[in-house]
């Protein structure tokens, strides 16, 4: 019997009904896709960019807590989800949240480099 995407840590209800929307509904679909593919498939669905839920899926994929990402691993998984971003954006790569906006105004994360 398929495992909830829930049961990945860090992913709750909200993650499950999002991934549901995008056609993945278990943990182990995700496990075989990877967390890149997998969040181009909730973008796909329709779901706003957020670079936390990307990091979040990628530590919880790992048995890590969700704030374990830090430094050179932050920046570089920041690189991808731009990328990824980019991708299914066309040209226009540099629209932010809101809330990214406020984070990025109060310092809590980095400016987009131009």
């Amino acid at each position: 019997m398929p495992s909830p995407v829930s049961t990945i840590p860090n992913l709750g209800p909200a993650s499950e009904a999002a991934f549901a929307k995008a056609g993945i509904h278990s943990a182990e679909e995700i496990r075989e896709i990877g967390a890149d593919e997998a969040y181009r498939r909730l973008l796909d669905a329709g779901s706003q960019p957020h670079f936390i839920g990307y990091y979040v899926l990628h530590m919880g994929l790992q048995g890590r807590p969700w704030n374990d990402c830090q430094g050179a691993e932050k920046k570089a998984l920041r690189v991808r989800f731009d990328a990824i971003k980019a991708e299914r954006a066309g040209s226009d790569a540099k629209g932010r949240s809101e809330l990214e906006a406020a984070l990025q105004f109060f310092g809590v994360i980095e400016k987009p480099r131009a």
